[in-house]
């Protein structure tokens, strides 16, 4: 019989990389991985590790055994789940990861109408980029995440995730009131010349933006760059930049600069909630999802 402890070990080692991103995730030291491992290896009778300069890589035989880690650790997640719906209300502690405007404009709602219908329901909420909290949904690390997808950019869904739809957010194009614009959708061109704040290379904002831009005609003068987009905020209203804002920044008030509508179909982003698939049915992120829903603006 397989241990199922040496199993998650294994499981952690293909999700994390490194012997020692796992034990500092699971409080082990890393010679108690490696040995707890290396027993793994006794078990099956196997090679699962391959020494590849300081770093090990996982053989055929090791990815067998993750893959059916990965199915036992799902139906343990639908046992869980089974367990918890015969509750009387969801309880316990879901850890949330969302991107900035998400983490703003609806976690902080949704957190009260939990607190309202499920008092011991507790929310550990960290902000995250999609990019790294995907991964980290998958190791564990996140009950569920606020993921974004952009247009032209379709993101399938990893093995193993539930993703529901959240919303649509409009993006505008934002820029400062001094700067004159036409009122239509020819205003991004009207700005090839200015400078603009967009979020860092290799995010999907990012390469969203810069796509609209040479739709557009041309290459945009980046002299900014941060996820922060209450930074980007800023820079447009004191007159430094231009940028692509969501509707969601606001948070329902009146925009502080002016904003013009984007060409369809670049016009929006997709907002959606992601699990891992044995989750999906805890009574806790049914909770959650149903909080987050109705913490859209209206």
């Amino acid at each position: 019989m397989l241990d199922l402890r040496r199993l998650r070990l294994l499981r952690e080692l293909a999700h994390r990389g490194t012997l020692a991103a796992v034990a500092s995730a699971l409080s082990y030291s890393p010679s108690t991985v490696s040995q707890q491992l290396s027993q793994l290896e006794a078990e099956t009778g196997t090679v699962l590790l391959e020494h590849v300069g300081r770093r090990v890589r996982l053989t055929p035989q090791a990815q067998i055994l993750v893959a059916c880690t990965d199915r036992i650790l799902a139906e343990l997640e639908r046992a869980q789940a089974d367990i918890a719906a015969a509750s009387a209300a969801a309880a316990g502690v879901v850890r949330v990861a969302a991107f900035q405007t998400a983490a703003l404009a609806l976690v902080p709602p949704a957190i009260t109408t939990l607190g309202r219908g499920h008092p011991r329901l507790r929310v550990h909420l960290t902000q995250a980029e999609p990019e790294t909290a995907i991964p980290a949904l998958l190791a564990r690390d996140f009950d569920l995440v606020i993921v974004e997808e952009y247009p032209d950019s379709p993101q399938p869904p990893a093995a193993g995730i539930d993703v529901a739809p959240l919303c649509v957010d409009p993006i505008r194009l934002a820029h400062p009131r001094t700067v004159r614009t036409p009122q239509n959708q020819a205003a991004v061109a009207a700005l090839a010349g200015h400078p603009w704040v967009l979020e860092p290379a290799g995010t999907a904002a990012r390469a969203w933006a810069v796509a609209v831009c040479r739709k557009a005609g041309f290459e945009p003068d980046v002299r900014y760059e941060s996820s922060d987009l209450l930074l980007h905020v800023r820079l447009v209203e004191s007159g430094h930049a231009a940028a692509f804002l969501p509707d969601l920044t606001w948070r329902g008030r009146r925009p502080t600069v002016a904003t013009r509508p984007l060409p369809k179909p670049q016009s929006h982003r997709r907002i959606s909630t992601a699990v891992r698939q044995g989750h999906a049915d805890h009574p806790a992120i049914r909770s959650l999802r149903q909080a987050l829903t109705s913490a859209l603006p209206t």
